[in-house]
């Protein structure tokens, strides 16, 4: 069992939200040679900063993202 607050099941459950709103606002978007214009290494480690942080909804996240990950 793990007893850290940031996997807590309320803690993944924001964290699985995060990932999907990121996923759908970023990870289709693509360069101008047709390749990712971000990665998935990015979005999963914004979703994981984002939770750790003790963030409690998505309200922000974009402009964290694009601040620090874009």
């Amino acid at each position: 069992m793990n007893d850290d607050w940031r996997y807590s099941d309320d803690r993944m459950e924001l964290r699985q939200k995060v990932y999907e709103f990121l996923l759908k606002r970023f990870g289709s978007e693509l360069d101008e040679n047709g390749e990712p214009k971000y990665s998935m290494k990015s979005i999963t480690e914004c979703c994981h900063d984002w939770v750790s942080q003790g963030n409690v909804n998505t309200s922000g996240i974009v402009s964290y993202y694009k601040a620090y990950y874009a």
